[in-house]
């Protein structure tokens, strides 16, 4: 038996979709029929070729944002990862990363820190072929985190889950963020809209969210967000500084993010912060990128940096349960704005791209192999 898969080949060429050859499973292993699977921020930043990588010569299949129903078992696999029966057909929401086990971070139960976690861009001809999102099919490898999916939730609230959602649960978690305290998040693509509504759920007192796609601003109001901040209307860092301070009584705020993933923004958040507090970064993913800072401002307003790339398996049954309490309280059906089958590969990352037009009528395109 094969599978579609879509094969990336570098920055400006276009995705092509090759059949591959269906691994055999392996005892611990469970493959994958993938019912969805979305487009994130950070897949963008290597199309454009923000963040440039050693690609195969036969090219990589990627992507992570998934979801999808359990199509084999291995055949030593007869749990999800909380110890309920799992079973062919099963929905299931699941990490795309394997912590080593064996390095200081995964000894010191750090394992969302393990510098191994992530495969090297691994080409369709290697096995298990089927490595990433953009295909018919996901090999979830021995020992990665498996969760069965209530059956109140639709796949397009799942599919977020293993990225965004989970990210930005586990990024607060991280920096500390507690009930009453304040937000600051700096790009309302999906990860910044999911923040809003988090933070709101965790008993954020303000959330303000700044952007420069008014689309995207208003529809972080439908997700929570207290204020928004324009960066075309208001142009001058000075003043949108000084309105963060007016809307948290003076102060800044506890906790602020970079969800957009340009560097430029990181001192702008730091300076939006109350003393005392936190920057949380986690959408600069390129690396080589760098950004100018003034350490006396952590000095002296004592304030730290927290840097996040993964998240702890126990965040995604946790996130699931956010969306079974939180359904109807956000429109999450507005995340997801445009379906495209997988031949249309190209065309829906074409049209998600918003950094060279400033502007795109898309929140979050979404592939159905």
């Amino acid at each position: 038996m094969k599978g579609k898969a879509a094969i990336f080949y570098g920055p400006g060429k276009p995705f092509e979709l090759r059949e591959l050859p269906l691994p055999e499973v392996e005892p611990d292993a469970v493959l994958i029929r993938v019912s969805l699977a979305n487009v994130c921020g950070s897949d963008l930043h290597f199309w454009r070729g923000d963040a440039p990588l050693r690609l195969p010569e036969d090219g990589w299949i990627y992507g992570h944002e998934m979801t999808g129903r359990v199509a084999s078992l291995g055949a030593r696999v007869k749990t999800d990862s909380l110890g309920r029966p799992l079973s062919e057909g099963d929905r299931v929401a699941y990490a795309y990363f394997y912590p080593c086990g064996r390095c200081p971070a995964c000894l010191g139960k750090e394992p969302a820190a393990c510098p191994a976690k992530v495969d090297r861009p691994l080409g369709p001809s290697q096995f298990p072929h089927f490595h990433g999102a953009f295909a018919e099919y996901y090999y979830l490898k021995p020992g990665g985190a498996i969760f069965k999916v209530p059956d109140a939730l639709p796949d397009e609230l799942v599919a977020p889950v293993n990225c965004a959602l989970s990210q930005v649960i586990f990024g607060l978690h991280k920096a500390g963020f507690r009930f009453g305290d304040s937000l600051v998040i700096q790009g309302a693509g999906g990860l910044g809209l999911q923040a809003a509504a988090v933070a709101k759920d965790m008993g954020a007192q303000t959330v303000i969210v700044v952007d420069q796609i008014a689309g995207r601003l208003e529809l972080a109001e439908a997700f929570g967000a207290d204020h928004t901040i324009n960066l075309k209307t208001v142009p001058d860092r000075k003043d949108r500084v000084n309105l963060v301070r007016q809307w948290t009584g003076g102060v800044g705020a506890e906790v602020a993010c970079d969800f957009v993933g340009f560097p430029q923004v990181i001192p702008e958040g730091i300076e939006m912060l109350r003393p005392g507090g936190t920057y949380l970064e986690i959408g600069t993913i390129s690396r080589g990128v760098k950004v100018e800072l003034e350490p006396a401002q952590l000095v002296w307003g004592s304030k730290r940096i927290v840097g996040v790339i993964m998240y702890d398996p126990w965040v995604i049954p946790r996130a699931l349960d956010f969306l079974v309490r939180n359904r109807t309280r956000w429109p999450f059906d507005r995340l997801l704005s445009h379906k495209y089958p997988l031949e249309k590969i190209n065309e829906a990352f074409a049209q998600s791209e918003w950094h060279a037009k400033d502007t795109t009528s898309i929140t979050r395109a979404a592939l159905v192999p």
